[in-house]
């Protein structure tokens, strides 16, 4: 199995986890944070679901140009666009060479490379930037009112399937 297949794996079976953390958020309530210092919980839910629509970008274009998540998107819109992120990803690297893989793509921010990795890398440092995240948004579900759902394992409001 190559890096770009594993990552492919890895990438759908961390999908649905984070698909049932935006699920579970309750949408009247998005502008909640547990300190001032913390993005809010649309904040992180616009964040996840642009991070991985920047990844279509990435197999499309050979780069990424950053501007941030856009701002008040409903938590519907945010859902839909996670979910065909996800999907669309999975697609694209399927069809991606290992070549094209470990390419150097760009990051762009303000118009300079801020990175300087490999296609495959920056779908790496995506996937683990957004379980951070997704982590982050699961410690804001309880204090909003909703249950938190499954990731690994059972929480204290779902024992998980």
């Amino acid at each position: 199995m190559s890096n770009r297949e594993f990552f492919i794996k890895r990438w759908e079976a961390e999908g649905p986890p984070t698909l049932r953390v935006l699920k579970a958020l309750p949408a009247d309530k998005l502008d909640y944070r547990p300190h001032p210092k913390s993005m809010s919980a649309g904040e992180l839910a616009a964040l996840l679901a642009d991070e991985a629509t920047s990844l279509i970008e990435l197999c499309d274009k050979g780069s990424i140009t950053w501007g941030g998540p856009p701002k008040n998107k409903k938590l519907g819109e945010l859902v839909s666009e996670f979910e065909h992120a996800s999907k669309t990803v999975s697609e694209k690297l399927r069809k991606f060479s290992d070549a094209a893989w470990d390419k150097k793509a760009p990051f762009y921010v303000e118009g300079k490379d801020a990175i300087g990795e490999t296609a495959g890398g920056l779908c790496w440092l995506w996937l683990f930037d957004s379980i951070h995240h997704r982590g982050q948004l699961s410690t804001h579900i309880r204090p909003m009112g909703g249950k938190v759902p499954s990731i690994y394992g059972p929480s204290g409001d779902d024992p998980g399937t």
